[in-house]
């Protein structure tokens, strides 16, 4: 039987490419996004592609979306979290309350309700167990000048992983994160002409192919439930991450 996961902000960026990755591999992949049209250039018409429009911040659209993978496939063998937007830099002071509330709800809320979805979907089913892997990015360890509503959302995941860990070792459920550094993408494309750095000035910074990152969570997913990649970093190798600050 082929193995299934589902994969938030798949829409684009890491997600499509991650996405893609599994399809190849022969897996079931199940998209979610906003936009519809978006998740269909990802499917690339493959049959074991199922596309889920939907917010991941609102848990109605989200319980729809994975009872309809579970009506598809009978069983669900993982998740990757990996929803997520980003505001402009700002001092915190000039940060918008209804912008600061926008990441977090996509970020950590979303992340919390597509979990939390899987989890039960994951301890119900029979064999029970399953995965859940979350995109942590390196901001879940250190943060961009100008980046509170994003660097917060990103540090919580890590709590959110720590304690789906905690929860899931009952019922065979396995959590880990990757955090990711300048993979390069539509959205990363600023990186490739200046971004701000610690001490104020600007400068290009290095960035690696998205395809590492997919070949990574395909790893990570593609384990038994007997072993977890609980942390990794991947990063572009010269990337202002270790000494950053």
């Amino acid at each position: 039987m082929s193995q299934s996961i589902i994969i938030t902000g798949a829409s684009a960026g890491i997600g499509r490419a991650t996405a893609r990755a599994f399809l190849d591999a022969g897996w079931h992949v199940g998209l979610i996004g906003r936009r519809a049209e978006a998740l269909e250039e990802t499917a690339g018409g493959s049959d074991r592609a199922l596309v889920l429009p939907c917010d991941v911040s609102d848990e109605a659209a989200v319980e729809a979306a994975f009872a309809r993978a579970q009506d598809a496939w009978g069983h669900l063998d993982a998740l990757f979290n990996n929803a997520g937007v980003n505001i402009p830099g700002a001092p915190i002071d000039e940060i918008a309350v209804d912008d600061w509330r926008r990441v977090i709800d996509i970020n950590l809320t979303g992340a919390f309700i597509a979990a939390r979805a899987a989890f039960a979907l994951m301890r119900r089913q029979s064999p029970q167990g399953g995965r859940i892997i979350n995109n942590g990015s390196i901001s879940a360890h250190v943060p961009r000048w100008g980046s509170a509503a994003y660097t917060a959302s990103k540090h919580a995941i890590t709590g959110l992983t720590r304690t789906i860990s905690l929860d899931g070792r009952p019922f065979d459920i396995a959590c880990g994160q990757i955090d990711i550094g300048n993979a390069l993408t539509d959205m990363a494309q600023a990186m490739t002409t200046g971004m701000p750095q610690a001490d104020g000035s600007i400068a290009v910074e290095p960035v690696m192919d998205v395809a590492h990152v997919a070949s990574t969570v395909l790893h990570m997913a593609g384990l038994p439930l007997d072993a977890n990649v609980q942390f990794v970093t991947v990063m572009a190798t010269n990337m202002p991450y270790i000494g950053r600050g």
